[in-house]
């Protein structure tokens, strides 16, 4: 498969940047046999009583730091936790680096360059628990929107709430498992109301899910590891949900790559701990989702290639050429899509 073949032309006003208000007031773009045109405050309308909403309740750190290497600025942006109050980190400029180095970010918080990568990744000891790291980080970090979110200096106090889940308790992530945005504690009353259940997973959304595509054919694309958890009641609930006939929904690709790590062949979910880096394109059976929800993704992205091969390339294709027409908001702070599988393509 060719890079180019997911590629699509998109004006560039159509990336949002804000959310919607309220979250729920975002449009959704049914897929199926039709495209129909919606708001994710439908979704208790589309959903049937039984259908099981799997989501993502990592919470994204503030993994953006400034500092300085004695007279030069240094932009740091966390993105592996290798233990021991050591992270892999994006740089700028990393060549100005040294080891050994000292990077202060404030009085009492500062990095020791402990190594420079081949890649360009340093890895930086902070020399304090992880507790302590991550309340500094608080204190001094900023969220690492991305960049196709425009923002100058340290940004708008309001995305530190705007880029959080309502479901995020597990920290640990540096982007947002964006799909879950669209919910509100007054949505999901709804939801269960109309006897449509909620069960959490967590995968901490990493580099490998928006790092560039830098291959002319996508199977010479290798992803990044991911550190993820299904636990065994999440499992148990997705598990009995299907066997009762509902539909697993999965809010967002991170939980479609975690869930497809995780089942096996008989569409029965397992627990699983531990780092997935599954890429999923055209050709992948799935065997863990029934609907995703999702929003609309990069061109050339893994993200892209990943719902074409659950709703068909030719369809999603389509279905993104109407989004573009009827002015629908784009990227992590846009708009949604609710998919059904391309048999097709199964």
């Amino acid at each position: 498969m060719r890079l180019d073949d997911f590629d699509f032309k998109l004006p560039s006003d159509r990336v949002a940047q804000h959310p919607a208000s309220p979250r729920d007031a975002a449009r959704l773009l049914v897929v199926g046999d039709s495209v129909l045109d919606r708001q994710v405050s439908n979704l208790p309308e589309i959903l049937r009583p039984g259908d099981m909403l799997v989501v993502n309740e990592t919470k994204v750190i503030p993994a953006r730091l400034f500092g300085w290497r004695g007279a030069v600025a240094i932009s740091i942006t966390l993105h592996t936790d290798i233990g021991g109050g050591q992270w892999l980190a994006f740089a700028k400029p990393g060549r100005r680096l040294r080891v050994g180095d000292r990077i202060v970010f404030a009085d009492d918080f500062y990095a020791i360059v402990d190594e420079k990568l081949p890649n360009g990744d340093v890895a930086l000891d902070f020399e304090q628990s992880a507790d302590a790291l991550f309340g500094a980080l608080e204190a001094h970090g900023m969220l690492p929107l991305p960049p196709y979110i425009r923002r100058d200096g340290m940004g708008l106090p309001s995305d530190h709430t705007d880029y959080q889940t309502m479901f995020a308790t597990q920290r640990g992530a540096i982007a947002a498992p964006t799909a879950g945005l669209h919910f509100t504690p007054e949505l999901m009353d709804r939801l269960a109301s109309r006897g449509i259940g909620c069960t959490r997973v967590t995968l901490h959304v990493g580099v490998g899910t928006f790092l560039p595509v830098k291959v002319d054919r996508l199977e010479d694309h290798r992803m990044h590891a991911e550190f993820g958890i299904v636990s065994a009641e999440a499992a148990a609930a997705i598990n009995s949900a299907r066997a009762n006939g509902g539909r697993i929904v999965a809010v967002g690709t991170t939980c479609v790559r975690l869930m497809e790590s995780a089942v096996d062949k008989f569409s029965v979910m397992h627990p699983f701990e531990g780092e997935t880096n599954l890429f999923i394109k055209p050709g992948w059976r799935f065997n863990a989702v029934d609907l995703m929800m999702t929003n609309f993704h990069l061109p050339k992205s893994t993200l892209f290639a990943l719902v074409c091969a659950f709703a068909g390339h030719d369809r999603m294709l389509e279905a993104y050429r109407h989004a573009i027409e009827m002015v629908y908001r784009f990227y992590s702070y846009g708009d949604a899509c609710l998919l059904s599988p391309d048999k097709r393509e199964t």
